[in-house]
């Protein structure tokens, strides 16, 4: 009887304690899922958590790269033209005889008949043989148009547009300060000096900048794969200063 009372005791923990036992195990094996769900959750939130620094890094960077664009391009849009230099003849550049050819068919423009042109900002030459400039209108002062020279030739003039608080006085310079011959001098001197740095390239334009009715010649700098170098130049286009930056 003792061996029966026993069995009995034993079956009765067992259907009391057992179901827990199984219960741990299964849990321990088999992990619910809803408990899985939160581990998942709790470990996505920590990974969160961890990135928003970086994340925030790149962002900004994204952002400052961007805003740097816009401003180099506007900037740009506003003080040169677009142009994008054809490989046909590089020479144009250092060749003084078709640069005074361009000058005399300005000055023959029918609608400065008698008249003094003044050039508005800036005036560009490029090696594939174009120019690019603004002039004060013949008859409205007030006024500037775009002209272009290509194939030997100048283009029928088109308004440019000038904004409210445009000082146009200050950025008019007279044609007789600005000789088109010396825009080969500079382009001469410039290749000179850019053939002493390393790396540096031969220029492929040259323009004049206006402002204050004053004039300066660009390029301004010489860049060699270990050099920098500040390059300035008189009005006639002969070398005013040259040192390493």
């Amino acid at each position: 009887m003792k061996a029966l009372r026993s069995v009995i005791i034993v079956l009765v923990l067992c259907s009391s304690g057992c179901k827990q036992v199984l219960k741990s195990v299964e849990e321990t094996f088999k992990p619910d899922s809803a408990a899985v769900s939160r581990e998942i959750q709790k470990q996505a939130a920590a990974d969160s958590s961890a990135k928003p620094v970086a994340t925030q890094q790149e962002s900004l960077s994204i952002k400052i790269e961007a805003h740097i664009s816009t401003e180099t391009h506007t900037s740009t849009s506003t003080t040169t033209h677009t142009h994008a230099p054809t490989r046909e003849s590089k020479k144009f550049l250092t060749d003084t005889t078709r640069l005074k050819k361009a000058e005399k068919a300005l000055r023959a423009l029918p609608q400065f008949a008698g008249k003094e042109i003044f050039i508005y900002r800036s005036v560009h030459f490029y090696g594939d043989g174009n120019i690019m400039l603004m002039l004060r209108h013949p008859e409205n002062p007030k006024y500037v148009d775009n002209y272009t020279y290509s194939d030997g030739k100048w283009s029928a003039p088109t308004p440019a547009q000038i904004f409210l608080h445009d000082d146009v006085d200050s950025k008019l310079v007279s044609l007789d300060r600005i000789s088109f011959a010396n825009a080969a001098r500079v382009a001469r001197v410039y290749n000179g000096k850019a053939a002493e740095v390393e790396g540096a390239k031969q220029a492929t334009t040259v323009y004049v900048s206006i402002w204050d009715k004053r004039m300066r010649w660009f390029p301004g700098t010489i860049n060699g794969t270990r050099e920098r170098y500040d390059i300035q130049f008189n009005e006639d286009g002969s070398l005013k200063s040259f040192r390493q930056e």
